[in-house]
């Protein structure tokens, strides 16, 4: 019997863009690691004095946090602006934008974030912060709450920036082809440095 088709989620993705990309996929860091050692060493460098996070269980794609790719629901414009409001620098790059239709989402996932004030990592989650990914929790997640921005306007000097802390991850398990991405906005160009970790 033919397998029943998989209703897709409708609506846009966002992924800080990568400069300088190599091959023609966006790698999860456990993948990265093999196949690129010093872009691994630069990307994992990131979670310096939060390492958990790696080992963190997605529970519904039975994976760790490593082996997943990150989206983002929202785009970074309005997060990037609270942050700078606060004094401190934020990324100034452009993103790239993807349509969650061309993802499979029996390996994606929606996991709610949190972040406690003055915390260096996203509070830990459990089964009841992952949601399926589909076109009307997209939509449910799509919009930057007043907690997200309130946090990152006060940001402290000395607190971690996590600009997407309170912002609901989607999470794809496995690599995910660039061609798929829409690269730039038509307003912005290429910047040059790394992108941000979530």
């Amino acid at each position: 019997m033919p397998e029943a088709a998989v209703q897709r989620a409708r609506g846009t993705l966002f992924h800080t863009a990568v400069t300088d990309p190599r091959g023609d996929e966006l790698l999860p860091l456990t993948v990265l690691a093999g196949r690129y050692p010093d872009l691994y060493a630069r990307h994992v460098a990131k979670y310096v004095g939060r390492e958990h996070r790696l080992r963190e269980r997605v529970i519904p794609l039975d994976c760790a946090w490593a082996d997943v790719v990150f989206f983002s629901p929202v785009d970074s414009a309005l997060l990037f602006d609270a942050v700078r409001s606060a004094g401190r620098r934020a990324w100034a790059g452009p993103m790239w934008t993807l349509d969650a239709s061309r993802l499979d989402p029996r390996r994606c996932c929606v996991r709610l974030m949190r972040v406690t004030r003055g915390a260096r990592s996203a509070d830990p989650g459990d089964e009841d912060d992952y949601l399926p990914l589909t076109t009307a929790t997209l939509r449910a997640v799509s919009q930057v709450t007043d907690r997200a921005l309130t946090r990152l306007r006060t940001l402290g000097p000395d607190e971690p920036l996590l600009p997407w802390g309170d912002v609901p991850h989607i999470l794809h398990r496995g690599p995910v082809p660039l061609d798929l991405f829409h690269k730039w906005h038509a307003k912005e160009q290429p910047a040059t440095g790394t992108s941000p970790a979530s």
